[in-house]
């Protein structure tokens, strides 16, 4: 039975939203061929690990989480396993793991960051690998390179906070050449925290003093006239792609909210079925030509990017002039995007089996590629050319 280590929390605005994702993926995963073990990463960067990590309610309480759950670190030892271990005094291996399995959302831990950490110490790994988790998670990054490949996207500006703060009047002319009305965003953030809509100046002017409190780079895009949203699921890796179907994002407001996503209009949030909650029409009433150009383009921006494993690929489409613009791309979908699948045939179960079995299947690709030689090119160097300026630095006497 392989032992799949579900990573979730962390230190990131949509903590939330990933418990609710990892919590929705582990109740799906065929427990016959995987043993599931939870690995919760509170706000605070502590690993902790427990059975009772599975169920939503566990979370209601975070002191009584704490106190029961194993608090863990997660490391290769000497015989080549990936172990969690006890913190503290005593410390003993809680748990072994043979492929880690992030269900992550937003900065810190979907950008790259925990990816790092993972390939450091060699375990495989469901998902994008480090560079392309870090361009999924930089709008910028992501426009500048669909740019570079011809993609359609549409008119930007981008800018760190620093320049905002030095010079508004020059950043804020800069935007307005961008016809009125513009969405500011934080680069790097997802689940449509700190975006806004602005219509004139004032409001422009709040959304961008916004946007800077969650981020140091921020997005200006001209607003799509006609819209219509889409979303559309890519499951693969550099070997291949396949398509899921296409769905209608809809939305009371003047664009879709964290709050028509992971909410749904319940109380404090209780009972949201994270994504599910958001409304939307599946399959997407489109026509046959705009569902083949957003197939086309989504495989091309995966491409582009050298995503792996389940992504989400957002557009947007002027209806009116039938044209079709890349969004964004979520390398860790909200609830893994599988109620995206399940219209094409594809259970969520078997969804969560594919994702493994491409994680293995990179891991082992990776492997075969040469990283390092065996030889060491320092085992007859006897020059001491390389000390010199390092004055006083005591105990370097000779390399010789």
């Amino acid at each position: 039975m392989i032992k799949v280590g579900v990573i979730f929390g962390g230190e990131s605005v949509e903590h939330e939203v990933s418990i609710i994702s990892a919590i929705q993926a582990m109740n799906k995963m065929d427990a016959e061929k995987y043993e599931i073990i939870p690995i919760y990463i509170d706000k605070k960067g502590e690993w902790y690990t427990g059975d009772f990590l599975k169920e939503i309610e566990t979370f209601q309480d975070m002191e009584l989480l704490k106190k029961y759950a194993k608090n863990v670190v997660l490391y290769k030892n000497k015989y080549g396993s990936f172990v969690l271990q006890s913190k503290g005094f005593l410390k003993k291996v809680v748990k072994e793991i043979d492929i880690a399995f992030p269900i992550v959302h937003g900065t810190n831990v979907e950008d790259g960051v925990l990816q790092g950490f993972l390939k450091t110490i060699g375990i495989p790994f469901v998902g994008s690998d480090v560079a392309a988790a870090a361009i999924g998670q930089d709008k910028v990054f992501q426009k500048q390179i669909w740019k570079s490949e011809e993609l359609p996207i549409p008119e930007y500006v981008w800018f760190f906070d620093t320049e905002y703060e030095d010079n508004p009047e020059k950043i804020l002319k800069m935007i307005e050449k961008i016809k009125y009305p513009v969405i500011v965003k934080p680069a790097t953030l997802g689940s449509s925290v700190g975006i806004n809509i602005a219509h004139k100046r004032e409001e422009l002017q709040k959304a961008v003093e916004e946007a800077i409190s969650y981020d140091s780079k921020i997005l200006v895009e001209e607003v799509i006239d006609n819209l219509v949203e889409v979303n559309i699921g890519v499951v693969g890796n550099s070997d291949g792609y396949d398509t899921s179907v296409i769905e209608k994002v809809l939305s009371g407001n003047e664009l879709l909210t964290y709050e028509d996503k992971y909410v749904g209009g319940k109380k404090n949030g209780r009972g949201s079925k994270g994504m599910l909650s958001a409304t939307r029409k599946i399959p997407a009433d489109i026509s046959e030509k705009l569902t083949n150009e957003v197939r086309d383009v989504a495989i091309r921006a995966s491409k582009a990017l050298n995503l792996s494993g389940d992504v989400r690929i957002d557009f947007l489409i002027d209806d009116k002039n039938k044209r079709v613009y890349l969004n964004e791309v979520n390398t860790i979908p909200g609830s893994l995007a599988f109620y995206l699948w399940e219209p094409a045939g594809k259970k969520y179960t078997e969804l969560l089996d594919e994702l493994i079995n491409i994680a293995i299947k990179d891991y082992k690709k990776r492997n075969n590629k040469i990283h390092s030689f065996d030889s060491n090119i320092l085992s007859g160097y006897s020059g001491t050319k390389g000390l010199k300026g390092a004055k006083g630095a005591k105990g370097v006497k000779s390399l010789k």
